[in-house]
């Protein structure tokens, strides 16, 4: 048989610990905006579910007796850590500061040079921008809202789509002349290759694609960080496979060119993701109306792109 005994009930305690801190049982119906006989039966209830007196009751006041000193302690502890429960999710602790953790190629080929904008928007609001691949639990820091590429599934915590990654081929176009065969040119291409997660599965769908055309995959260079990767692209290091919201800008304006009219649609997407309760604070709806906005460029590069390159062939991943 279970020995647990069953807590009394939460209002003779509620009415038990505000008249313990005021020693006084009208201070505490004036609290609890019911009258004095009720705080004083509920006390009476919850000494006769204990089997204990806790107060000493005299003419013009009340003391609380050792068994209600150690008893308040305990309720004082109790309702304040679950006031702080409850303040932490119906309210923002910081409602003037903003702080966002975002991948790093995200917050420095896209993010940042937008912020402006927000923050125009938004003068009242402090923002703190944290590049990092974690992805935090949001229990032990500070952070309001964090900006994620993956699968959209944190456990604990809501995502909302941002938008929809795909992935193709690009190199600068001074490696490739248009009056020559661009088979041929391939060849000598070097592949650089991207080791990070969203990337390092479309590998063996390229080098089969490739074989089908007889064009082998020569790759010596290895870069895990997509921003250097870009600058390595950039400086006609090679081609690579890269996502489409990080170059797409780049392409728009000659500086990156895709010699392979294929592309590829990414297993990770990009996400806003935080506790639930993130999601209802002011700063972080503004965010989130602004940033919306500001994605929608990516959607039409991507449409416009499609239907300039009309002959883009997509391979199944």
């Amino acid at each position: 048989m279970s020995t647990n005994r069953l807590l009394p009930p939460l209002k003779s305690l509620q009415a038990f610990r505000y008249a313990a801190q005021s020693l006084s049982f009208k201070a505490a119906a004036e609290h609890l905006y019911v009258t004095q006989a009720a705080v004083s039966q509920q006390i009476k209830t919850l000494e006769q579910s204990l089997g204990v007196e806790l107060f000493e009751r005299h003419a013009r006041q009340v003391v609380l007796t050792p068994e209600g000193e150690y008893l308040f302690e305990y309720a004082e502890k109790a309702f304040s850590l679950l006031e702080e429960g409850v303040k932490g999710i119906t309210e923002d602790p910081n409602p003037n500061t903003l702080i966002i953790s975002s991948v790093p190629s995200f917050a420095s080929r896209w993010l940042v040079s937008r912020l402006g904008k927000f923050q125009a928007h938004e003068p009242d609001i402090n923002l703190r921008l944290s590049p990092s691949s974690d992805l935090s639990n949001f229990l032990d820091s500070d952070l309001d809202l964090a900006v994620r590429l993956g699968r959209g599934k944190y456990q604990g915590l809501k995502s909302t789509l941002l938008f929809e990654e795909f992935l193709l081929p690009v190199c600068h176009p001074s490696l490739i002349n248009n009056d020559e065969s661009i088979k041929k040119q391939l060849v000598n291409i070097p592949i650089i290759t991207d080791t990070g997660p969203d990337i390092k599965h479309v590998w063996p769908i390229l080098q089969r694609f490739l074989d089908m055309y007889d064009m082998p995959m020569n790759s010596h260079l290895h870069i895990a960080d997509s921003t250097a990767l870009v600058e390595a692209l950039l400086s006609g290091q090679g081609l690579a496979m890269m996502r489409f919201g990080l170059v797409y800008e780049l392409l728009e304006k000659g500086q990156l060119i895709c010699p392979l009219p294929i592309y590829m649609k990414s297993q990770y997407d990009f996400y806003l993701v935080a506790p639930p309760q993130h999601f209802k604070y002011e700063k972080v709806m503004a965010f989130k109306r602004w940033i919306d906005h500001e994605v929608k460029s990516i959607d039409l590069s991507w449409k416009k792109y499609l239907l300039k390159n009309s002959d883009f062939k997509e391979v199944k991943v």
